[in-house]
């Protein structure tokens, strides 16, 4: 059985819907962020970054969202996760995965801990702007991609594992001046999500509320 380590609304959000997509057993760890959890000697022994989520699955221990979910893919071929390998889909698949963790889950960071980036506060605001802005770009392109493949999921007809990793992050800019919700293809895209049961299932289990995007 699966045991999938947690903290409400964070990257282990599009595993989690994977593992409900999935219909099999797993266990939910909590990891309390409020109590910096994530930095205590028995969580580090797991995932040694402090970060959220890891997932268990016998002996194997996996950190980093992507590679949760590929993992996922991988483990249930019979589940279509992910197209065939050696097929232009499935290349097209690993591009829009990457991008949605390199580019703009790294992007998202930013903005959500500019003091990461600068000391001071205006130095602080500056970094978090132009973030979100970046971020805004990211979205367009993202809506573009979704009016173009013909739809209603990224990849075009087919359900796949970008889809949950792309309702997460674009969640992420729920509070922003230009949330994804508001793009034509996109703000489609994200209530059809929505209305999956294994979505629904999801947020409901890590106690999410409005706005849910």
């Amino acid at each position: 059985m699966y045991k999938l380590y947690y903290y409400p609304g964070n990257a282990n959000l599009a595993p989690h819907m994977l593992l409900e997509e999935l219909g099999v057993e797993y266990e939910l760890v909590l990891v309390d962020r409020e109590k910096d959890a994530q930095h205590n000697a028995e969580y580090l022994k797991l995932n040694p970054h402090g970060r959220i989520p890891t997932l268990v699955d016998g002996e194997l221990v996996l950190f980093e969202t992507a590679a949760i979910c590929l993992h996922l893919a991988d483990r249930h071929p019979e589940a279509g996760l992910a197209p065939a390998l050696g097929t232009d889909e499935r290349s097209h698949f690993y591009k829009w995965l990457i991008y949605l963790t390199n580019t703009l889950q790294a992007e998202l960071i930013t903005y959500f801990y500019p003091e990461r980036m600068a000391d001071d506060e205006a130095a602080i605001a500056q970094v978090k702007a132009h973030a979100e802005a970046r971020v805004a770009g990211m979205i367009d392109l993202l809506d573009k991609t979704l009016g173009e493949s013909g739809g209603p999921y990224l990849l075009g007809e087919r359900f796949t594992a970008v889809d949950p990793y792309l309702l997460m992050l674009s969640r992420w800019t729920r509070m922003m001046q230009r949330p994804a919700r508001e793009c034509e293809h996109l703000g489609r895209f994200l209530h059809m999500m929505l209305a999956r049961p294994a979505v629904q299932r999801t947020f409901a289990q890590e106690g999410l509320g409005e706005p849910l995007i």
